[in-house]
């Protein structure tokens, strides 16, 4: 079965390849890798990712500025282009692989207790690893980013540049007040639809919420996936921003090349340039205006403590001379995570079974040709619901929950990718998973929308190339864990209701390996389960806190230049100071798009 999943999955790639192919004139031809690095550039940025590639269009646009921009990977892989098999991308050469520290309070399940952190190391970063949700957050999110006294960061003040990227695909949400028409990148909802979608936001009115867009005036309530996918494929920031523009002449992006530091005059404190490898040959080229570091929430403070920033005594400890002593550069880290692995088994065939109904000659070209059928499901997550907790204010737009929902479910491609993706051990496959597998099923991944657990990036050596150490506390913080159980309930609520009801929803109720001394059923079971089945949502950030003067914790300015450092930006996840309300990756493009207006007012 696998064997024949990777072929139907070459066969859509070439066949969209041969007929979507790169052409000229095409706006989505591929970007060429820089082979005649220049000793000198106006910018420097570091990080072609969801902040990177945004800049790098941005800046390049002043045609007397010369622009590079540096990416550890290469181009985006064709099968990553296909929504349904995102999971897939995880777990390969163009996947960080990064894992945590082994947690005290989640990832039991996991080998040594460790997390999994997929993070892309290609073109597009992220934005071409993820699930493509479209998600801003919530409005007092920003406001409160305002509030703490960052100047320029209120809702009304970041609006507009999501607006400036977006070119939105509903003609009932497109040009209107929240949603912009004729940007760079492509967003909209997926051509395919199932049944089980359809009871999905059924449940969600029957307990009272709206069917409504969570982008728009208003949070709380149901709706279907808006995503990042153009023509049924995914839409990555190296897509949407690098590929239109890859034959200005002012910009060099330089694929392969792994930053090994930045080059900050230890005397001026200023930055100069970036030393990199490509190919094994080490580049230092000069940066006459500005480096940018665009690396995000596990990079960007690896980076600066290799070259020299960060807490004194840890760059000390590892054999760094330090330049200049920010104790607060890796902290603040935090994340949204959640219980992954529910199985919501039902009477009828309506789920989406990779075996039985993705698999097929017809679905392949009716993807390639037209973009739809359950292929183009953004990793298989075809509703979204913000909802309330008991501990939220109900009457208030801030829900502190929310539930992904999946129309098929870990068990529902033969076992072939996204158990592996989401760390089950064979044990627990073997146990708990394996006696269902392909059988119809759903599953929602519940989650807190406002963690109060703070983790921390530390180096593991002076290597650049040996990854970080990464810990982020999951769970120590009580509230956290007990608004991730409401979101657990919410879940079976919601199987409970007519909507899922008339399709014969029942929870798969074995008990969790782990977890069977525990009472079924109990805060304290939901809680082992939680901790045991832990996954992160990928949206980590703070690492590089901004915040104003008063602000003794942040480590760069509400205009995102790096204190204490001259000629040094950072402009990614890292600097948020708190995660938004939803998934990061709109907001990451909102932070490069606003980036890089704010280098344009410095140096024009």
């Amino acid at each position: 079965m696998l064997q024949f999943r990777e072929l139907i999955i070459a066969l859509t790639s070439a066949l969209t390849w041969f007929l979507l192919g790169d052409t000229p004139g095409d706006p989505e031809g591929y970007v060429q890798d820089a082979t005649d690095i220049r000793t000198e550039y106006d910018f420097i940025i570091i990080g072609a990712g969801s902040a990177g590639a945004v800049i790098a269009n941005r800046l390049s646009e002043t045609a007397d500025w010369n622009i590079l921009l540096l990416e550890a990977g290469g181009d985006e892989s064709m099968s990553g282009q296909i929504p349904l098999f995102a999971a897939g991308i995880q777990l390969t050469s163009r996947d960080w692989q990064y894992k945590t520290t082994p947690q005290a309070n989640g990832c039991f399940g996991n080998a040594n207790q460790q997390c999994l952190w997929p993070r892309g190391k290609m073109l597009g970063g992220s934005s071409s690893i993820n699930y493509m949700l479209y998600v801003r957050g919530n409005k007092r999110d920003y406001n409160k980013w305002r509030d703490d006294g960052n100047t320029g960061w209120g809702y009304d003040d970041v609006l507009p540049y999501f607006l400036k990227s977006e070119d939105n695909q509903n003609p009932f949400l497109a040009g209107t007040k929240y949603h912009g028409k004729g940007g760079y990148l492509t967003v909209g909802e997926v051509g395919f639809r199932s049944p089980l979608g359809a009871a999905f936001i059924q449940g969600g009115v029957e307990m009272g919420y709206e069917n409504r867009d969570y982008n728009g005036e208003f949070q709380t309530g149901f709706m279907f996936s808006q995503g990042t996918v153009r023509r049924g494929s995914r839409c990555s920031t190296s897509k949407a921003f690098l590929r239109p523009v890859r034959n200005r002449k002012n910009l060099h992006v330089s694929m392969y090349s792994h930053v090994k530091k930045i080059l900050i005059n230890p005397d001026t404190k200023e930055a100069t340039g970036v030393m990199f490898e490509k190919h094994g040959k080490v580049y230092a080229v000069t940066a006459t205006k500005e480096v940018v570091l665009s690396a995000g929430s596990v990079a960007s403070p690896q980076i600066l403590m290799l070259s020299g920033v960060g807490p004194a005594a840890h760059l000390i400890e590892k054999g760094i001379t330090p330049i200049l002593d920010q104790p607060y550069v890796g902290e603040n880290l935090h994340d949204h995570i959640g219980l992954i692995g529910m199985v919501f088994l039902l009477d009828e065939p309506y789920s989406i079974v990779s075996a039985s109904r993705v698999m097929s000659l017809p679905v392949l070209l009716n993807y390639t040709l037209f973009g739809g059928t359950a292929m183009s499901l953004l990793g298989g997550v075809e509703g979204i619901a913000f909802v309330n907790s008991k501990y939220a204010d109900a009457t208030d737009d801030w829900p502190d929950m929310q539930l992904h929902f999946g129309s098929g479910s870990d068990i529902s491609d033969d076992g072939a990718a996204i158990r592996y993706a989401h760390g089950i051990t064979d044990e627990v496959w073997n146990e708990y998973y394996k006696p269902i597998v392909n059988k119809d099923s759903w599953t929602i991944f519940p989650y807190f929308l406002r963690p109060k657990s703070r983790g921390n990036i530390l180096l593991k050596s002076n290597d650049p190339y040996d990854k970080p150490l990464i810990n982020p506390n999951y769970f120590s913080h009580p509230d956290d864990i007990l608004v991730t159980i409401e979101a657990v309930k919410f879940s079976l609520a919601l199987s409970k209701t007519d909507a899922f009801q008339k399709v014969g929803t029942k929870f798969y109720d074995k008990p969790y390996p782990g977890c069977k001394d525990k009472q079924l059923w109990t805060d304290e079971y939901w809680e082992c389960w939680i901790k045991s089945s832990s996954f992160t949502l990928a949206h980590t950030v703070g690492t590089c806190k901004m915040g104003p003067d008063s602000d003794p914790t942040a480590v760069v300015d509400p205009e995102l230049n790096f204190r204490g450092i001259k000629n040094l930006r950072v402009a990614d996840t890292s600097i948020m100071p708190s995660v938004p309300s939803g998934n990061t990756n709109a907001a990451t493009i909102m932070v490069g798009e606003k980036a890089a207006d704010l280098i344009k007012k410095t140096w024009l």
